[in-house]
């Protein structure tokens, strides 16, 4: 099959979306999931309008048989997954004391199950293959827990070793798995509306672009193979780290 496509699971109205974009430009069919496809519509309609082709399923990833039945939907129906990047996350801010049990789960399996249900099923379908991308994004979380934060530091360290184990394995059979950590505010509609005293201390270009991050997963998908880069980290040049 000569379709090729690239698969955001997470795939929501800023970073997700622009990642979806982008890689239709390209000439991959966008197909985007989330667990409520009927969201998608207006990403869809952006792509289709600007000469792309997208397709949104409706999938709730933390649900085996969900992400197994939407990666075989898409290779038998629509094209090859060349490319796959998981964007979902969960940042959520619990004192230690006050993180339930309940809430320590729903951030594991949003942020690490999910990720990993994602990667074993188009790493099935790309290993006979021997090529294709997988692409995680991470967190300042991913590298370093904050107070407030175990729960979400703690799926994010998940979701990083995750693809540090599929880079070593994955890699010498012509898969190419790198994590990204977006250490920073995203120039969100949530950060403004959210975070107004923080975007209001910083110039135009003091927030991380969706489209920037995009265009950073595009350049780790055309990477060649004797240089590819597993991990990337992306902050605005004004950010204190």
């Amino acid at each position: 099959m000569s379709k090729r496509c690239v698969l955001v699971v997470g795939a929501g109205d800023a970073t997700g979306g622009a990642i979806a974009k982008r890689f239709a430009r390209e000439g991959l069919i966008a197909c985007v999931a989330r667990r409520n496809g009927d969201k998608l519509a207006p990403l869809v309609t952006d792509i289709e309008q600007t000469g792309g082709r997208a397709i949104a399923f409706g999938c709730d990833a933390r649900l085996e048989d969900n992400v197994t039945k939407m990666v075989q939907t898409i290779e038998a129906n629509t094209g090859t997954i060349e490319v796959a990047v998981h964007n979902i996350g969960a940042n959520v801010r619990f004192d230690i004391t006050e993180t339930t049990e309940r809430v320590y789960r729903k951030v594991w399996e949003m942020t690490a199950l999910t990720a990993f249900l994602m990667g074993r099923e188009v790493a099935r379908v790309m290993l006979p293959r021997k090529r294709g991308t997988i692409i995680f994004t991470g967190a300042t979380a991913s590298v370093r827990g904050g107070a407030g934060f175990a729960a979400f530091a703690g799926a994010k360290h998940a979701k990083r070793a995750l693809a540090q184990s599929m880079a070593r394995e994955l890699g010498p059979k012509g898969i190419h798995v790198a994590h990204s950590i977006v250490d920073g505010p995203i120039d969100t509609a949530f950060i403004r509306n959210n975070f107004a005293d923080l975007v209001a201390t910083r110039p135009a270009d003091g927030l991380l672009s969706p489209d920037d991050i995009a265009e950073s997963y595009v350049h780790i998908h055309k990477q060649s193979r004797s240089a590819w880069t597993h991990e990337l980290d992306m902050r605005p040049w004004v950010e204190t780290w």
